[in-house]
């Protein structure tokens, strides 16, 4: 019983960091927690990094925002990375399929 309350502690502090670093990065803020903003930190790092300065800065936390599907700004860790999404075929899922003769 205990190991299911740390595992919810420890996925609830995920959930919350994540939703801290898209903050970060919606309101604009992510330069004072990531200065090479190009290098591809993921949503938790930046959270993360933003947590810290809460409790080392004074910083204030900020709103946290629900995670979508769509990125808003993507980041890339390498070039070949970014070539790859760019380059990647997108599909869209069929609704419905009619047959015409």
């Amino acid at each position: 019983q205990a190991l299911k309350r740390l595992y919810l502690v420890v996925a609830v502090a995920l959930l919350w960091s994540t939703c801290q670093g898209l903050a970060v990065q919606v309101a604009g803020l992510r330069r004072q927690v990531d200065p090479h903003w190009r290098r591809g930190l993921s949503y938790l790092k930046i959270g993360l990094a933003w947590l810290r300065g809460v409790v080392a800065k004074g910083r204030q936390l900020l709103a946290p925002l629900p995670l979508s599907a769509v990125d808003p700004e993507p980041c890339f860790a390498s070039k070949k990375a970014r070539a790859k999404h760019d380059n990647r075929i997108w599909f869209s899922r069929i609704r419905s399929l009619r047959c015409h003769a």
